[in-house]
């Protein structure tokens, strides 16, 4: 108990009730070339519609990483991507695109980081908004802001004239320059037609968009000039019932985002993203208490853009409502089409290594399995050493390159003679796993068919045994190893070539009339003769190691003494005797007490705990004897014998 100075009573608890927990197995991770999205960042999808939302659809480039991600989602749902940048991407911004610094490689917004380090304050010459990431997606973009009644609707000086049938339009002393826009609508003669400009040739002439249909006349001084986005939103902007507060005018402002190519929806000119009477003041607070400041609601809530600077024309935007700030906004629309956005080269082998690196710290991101896609040898390579070695609770799946089975047919066994050569590029590990094709699956999105890598469908696979089963089950066989949308493979290697292929560490992908595809193996790329040269093996000691490592971080700082090994037994024991209960295990023993935890272990501050287990063995040959006996023969006499 603790020390007391006087007599009275101390209350104190003390928690024995810890367990071994249970751990993640289900999680997986790829890195790859998409079209958009953040870049170096790991973000969790859950679907696939999750993955084209987030990181668009497949593209020229970027098709093996998209789909080799769709295929794991069709058997899991819980997948980090993270996006690989190519050195030629570039970023773009609404004006001034081809000259402007911000769109050189350095300062390309990556992720949310990166916006934060080089973009949140503002950049000048800008325009208000950029894309929210790099590559050509971002050219199908518009922004349009209305920051001021006036620029919501107004009416134009002068007279202006219209003829029935004519795109033309004229004006007498109406200065078109300065009092309309591109994009803008007019009302025109007595039954009000509405017309879009489309051009403005002068200060007294335009051309509308389309023919105007109605009575020749002129307006004296009462035509209507309306944003173009008018009809999108309720009520023109005005004063906040927070500005009207503190006795400050005019902060409310318009947002709107569209496809203007169609790129995105599919729809050219569809509306993407409103953002209705959001304010110009920096301090602005919705009636719920979140803030209404424009730039902080686009920036939390866009798929599409981020704030970039305020406009020349926003002269006291991001100024404090508090005070009684006259906001003055702009007296027309703002209006921008983003251009300058590339997609970029096939990613380098380092520009891969760094997109996959995101997942090198097992503190940071909890994974059990990433898949390489159409990695070479060098970026696997550097992934099994620098990331699934050290961190040591993951496994890697991979596949041979695209043209060691797609279209190999130099001579027959060419297929299976490369698929060993890309083996022996990679180490010797029980870290990673190797399967020995494509597959040829259909692209719905530009519908077509597509050749991709099957360490996706592995993984995948991996995934499902650990849904139905337990993580230390086979994903290999008829039971547990079917494969989904596989048209036909690339290489469906023979008996003679199974053979060959599984004494060179390589798990056959085999397609079997009537039976489907299946993954007709279960080995790491460990050549040693072990027992961790076996899937179920290394994902048993995954999952062992990882439990009762996170429970042992309990133990830290206690005393080394019988109480503390007796409990450490007492945590350990329950919990493999689960794992031996759903044939994980065949037998363990834990060994905690003075005949490992010496009078050195214990001056030295250590503490040791040896776990010894048998694991359970995955059948991988079937001997059937059959023997043919006289009829008078006793069973017992032979049984045994042959």
């Amino acid at each position: 108990m603790a020390f007391q100075v006087s007599p009275g009573v101390n209350v104190s608890e003390v928690d024995l009730t810890t367990i071994v927990p249970a751990v993640s197995t289900t999680v997986a991770g790829i890195a790859g070339q998409f079209d958009w999205g953040p870049a170096n960042t790991a973000i969790l999808i859950s679907n696939e519609k999750e993955l084209a939302d987030t990181f668009s659809v497949p593209g020229a480039n970027s098709h093996v990483a998209f789909m080799t991600a769709a295929s794991f989602l069709a058997y899991g749902n819980a997948l980090y991507v993270s996006r690989g940048l190519s050195g030629s991407n570039t970023g773009y911004t609404s004006r001034n695109a081809t000259t402007n610094s911000a769109n050189t490689a350095d300062t390309i917004i990556k992720n949310a980081q990166t916006y934060d380090d080089d973009w949140g304050t503002g950049r000048t010459g800008v325009g208000p908004f950029v894309a929210k990431w790099a590559g050509d997606l971002g050219n199908s973009l518009l922004v349009s802001t209305c920051s001021s009644a006036n620029a919501w609707s107004s009416t134009l000086t002068g007279n202006v004239t219209f003829t029935n049938g004519s795109t033309s339009i004229t004006g007498n002393g109406t200065q078109f320059t300065t009092e309309v826009q591109v994009g803008d609508t007019l009302v025109l003669g007595p039954d009000k037609r509405t017309r879009r400009v489309a051009s403005i040739t002068s200060a007294t002439a335009l051309t509308l968009a389309s023919t105007y249909t109605g009575n020749t006349g002129t307006s004296n001084g009462n035509t209507e000039r309306r944003w173009r986005y008018f009809n999108e939103f309720d009520r023109a902007p005005g004063t906040s019932v927070f500005a009207s507060n503190f006795s400050a005018t005019n902060d409310e402002m318009h947002v709107i985002v569209i496809d203007e190519d169609g790129d995105i929806t599919g729809t050219p000119g569809q509306v993407i993203e409103k953002y209705s009477a959001v304010s110009q003041a920096s301090d602005a607070l919705t009636e719920d208490g979140s803030t209404n400041y424009y730039k902080e609601v686009i920036n939390r809530k866009s798929k599409w853009i981020w704030w970039a600077a305020h406009d020349d024309a926003y002269s006291t935007a991001g100024y404090r409502a508090k005070g009684g700030q006259a906001f003055t906004g702009a007296p027309l629309p703002q209006t921008d089409s983003f251009v300058n956005g590339r997609d970029g080269n096939q990613l380098t082998g380092s520009e891969l290594i760094s997109a996959y690196g995101v997942y090198q710290s097992k503190e940071d991101i909890d994974l059990s399995i990433i898949m390489m896609g159409d990695a070479n040898a060098t970026v696997t390579n550097n992934v099994i050493q620098n990331i699934a070695e050290v961190r040591k609770d993951l496994v890697v799946t991979t596949s041979p390159e695209r043209a060691d089975v797609v279209d190999n047919i130099r001579y027959a066994g060419s297929q299976r003679d490369d698929i060993v050569g890309a083996r022996n590029a990679l180490p010797s590990t029980s870290y990673a796993i190797m399967d020995s094709g494509w597959k040829y699956m259909y692209d719905k999105y530009n519908d077509l068919y597509r050749w991709i890598p099957l360490n996706g469908d592995v993984a995948g696979s991996i995934v499902r045994t650990d849904l139905d089963r337990d993580p230390w089950y086979s994903p290999a066989g008829f039971n547990r190893g079917h494969l989904k949308n596989v048209v036909k493979l690339a290489y469906n290697p023979g008996q003679a070539d199974r053979d060959f292929l599984y004494r060179n560490g390589v798990n056959p992908i085999v397609t079997f009339p009537g039976q489907g595809t299946v993954l007709y193996g279960d080995k790491t790329l460990l050549a040693k003769p072990s027992a961790f040269d076996r899937i179920n093996v290394r994902r048993l000691f995954i999952v062992l190691e990882k439990a009762i490592s996170l429970a042992s971080q309990y133990t830290l700082f206690e005393f080394n003494d019988d109480f503390t090994r007796a409990q450490f037994r007492n945590l350990v024991e329950p919990f493999l005797r689960d794992i031996q209960g759903r044939r994980g295990i065949t037998d363990f023993r834990v060994v905690c007490d003075e005949t490992n935890n010496t009078p050195e272990v214990i001056d030295r501050n250590e503490f040791i705990g040896d776990i010894y287990i048998k694991p359970a063995r995955s059948i991988n040959f079937i001997q059937l004897n059959f023997v043919a006996v006289r009829t008078g023969v006793n069973f017992n006499e032979i049984v045994g014998q042959f």
